[in-house]
């Protein structure tokens, strides 16, 4: 190829090779719009310095742990050269960032408290099923239902006075 260092357009497949990474993943950031190749006129992607360099950033968040979410908030943000040639956010980005980034884990928190609640309510259920399982056994093994029947309520009984005591918690 004759292409300079600074012209050079990479397939999707040398790019992907280039970064670590596979075609799809490429493909997938594309879909998620974080990233626009060019196109050849065969309708092929091309990927030039840029686009890597985009890559490299977006595969960096990724390494440590922000979202997709987060990633496409940020790179709508420009990075700003400093004296050493490196390119950096600016202290308004930033701030900007921790407000998103605040607010994903506010909504983090949120889902947190749902799943445990559920999952209270599923443990509760789960408890209630394991009581009819028993029945059903002791009743399958010929034990009598009445007695059945009045050990339940008895142990139904016991249960709610002892919801009670303790404030709805278990004891």
């Amino acid at each position: 190829m004759s292409d300079t260092p600074s012209t050079l357009l990479l397939t999707v497949r040398d790019a992907a090779a280039r970064l670590g990474v596979t075609p799809r993943t490429l493909k997938y950031y594309e879909e998620r719009g974080l990233v626009t190749p060019s196109r050849s006129e065969g309708r092929y992607r091309l990927y030039d310095a840029a686009d890597l360099e985009r890559f490299e950033r977006i595969l960096r968040l990724r390494a440590l742990g922000f979202s997709l979410h987060g990633i496409t908030e940020m790179l709508k943000r420009p990075l700003e050269a400093t004296g050493d040639g490196r390119r950096r956010y600016s202290d308004a980005s930033l701030r900007d960032i921790h407000a998103d980034l605040s607010q994903q884990i506010a909504t983090l928190d949120a889902r947190i408290a749902a799943a445990q609640r559920e999952l209270k309510e599923v443990r509760a259920l789960k408890k209630e099923l394991l009581h009819d399982i028993d029945y059903v056994e002791r009743r399958l093994a010929g034990e009598n239902p009445d007695e059945l029947i009045a050990q339940r309520r008895a142990a139904v009984h016991g249960r709610q006075s002892s919801s009670r005591k303790t404030g709805g918690t278990d004891a």
